[in-house]
């Protein structure tokens, strides 16, 4: 994952998630899915926006790695 000077915007966010759900462990889909429904600030939006991208095409390892960003980031 790249740095990225682009603020995501919270529809941004949702619709990667919705991309991107099909390939996320279906506990850290629903956990990002329940995280969106708060204000969030634009710091929180723009990490859990690059997670999520090309999530389907990691490899197993950084899939693990994301994953474990997730958890922490959502408090999973």
């Amino acid at each position: 994952m790249s740095f990225c000077n682009i603020d995501h915007t919270l529809d941004d966010v949702k619709k990667k998630l919705t991309e991107q759900k099909p390939y996320l462990p279906e506990e850290l889909a629903v956990s990002c899915f329940d995280y969106l429904t708060y204000s969030h600030n634009q710091t929180e939006l723009n990490e859990l926006f690059h997670l999520l991208k090309k999530y389907d095409l990691a490899s197993d390892e950084e899939r693990e790695l994301r994953n474990k960003k997730f958890r922490a980031l959502l408090s999973v």
